[in-house]
Parts: C-alpha cells; sequence; structure tokens
C-alpha cells in the first residue's frame, strides 16, 4: 500500500512551477529603483537601471498581477531619475559659481 504513494511526478511536457509566484519582475524592478537612488551620482548606471525599473514594473502590472514590490520599483525608480537630474542641475549650478569665482579672483589679482 506504501508502494508509490505520494511519488506523484508531473506528467511530462507540464511546465515546473518557479517558487517566486511570478514576481521577478516585481523584483527585478525593486532592485533596479535602488541601485538608481544609491548610484544617482553616476548618471550613465542610474539612468539605465532607472529606464529598466520602471520597463519591469510597468510589464508586470500589466501583466494582471498588480504587486506593491513592482509598484515600489517604478516609485524607486522615479525617486532615482529625480536625483540624478538634481545632481546634474547641481553640479553645472557649482561649475558656473566656480568658474564666476575664478574669473573675479582674475580680476582682483
Amino acid at each position: 500500500m506504501g508502494e508509490g504513494y505520494g511519488d506523484y511526478q508531473k506528467p511530462y511536457g507540464e511546465p515546473q512551477q518557479n517558487g517566486d509566484g511570478g514576481q521577478g519582475m516585481a523584483i527585478a524592478s525593486m532592485i533596479l529603483g535602488i541601485v538608481s537612488i544609491v548610484l544617482c551620482c553616476a548618471w550613465y548606471i542610474s539612468l539605465i537601471c532607472a529606464v529598466a525599473g520602471i520597463v519591469l514594473g510597468v510589464l508586470h502590472n500589466k501583466k494582471g498581477a498588480k504587486s506593491g514590490m513592482a509598484t515600489a520599483g517604478i516609485v524607486c525608480s522615479v525617486i532615482g531619475i529625480v536625483l540624478t537630474v538634481a545632481v546634474w542641475i547641481l553640479a553645472v549650478i557649482g561649475l558656473a559659481m566656480f568658474g564666476e569665482l575664478a574669473g573675479l579672483q582674475d580680476a582682483v589679482f
């Protein structure tokens, strides 16, 4: 009676289920959003990660399986883009002020 009981195997051709419940794109979106925030000073990496995070989050939500992780990934990616743009604006302002101060220093001395 114990022979073969509980040894059920999936029939041939039936796909195996992942343990994450289909949350792979949501997790990737959240990770890329966090990376875009952390690396906001490295604009070339931050913008690429942020755009990829937004795309993956939106694709996951459009799939019909809306989750908080996908939404968090989209929000983090948008924050990463905003921070990257803010860093660039501050850098341009700082360089302009530095150039102006250098010009004033030449005029005084």
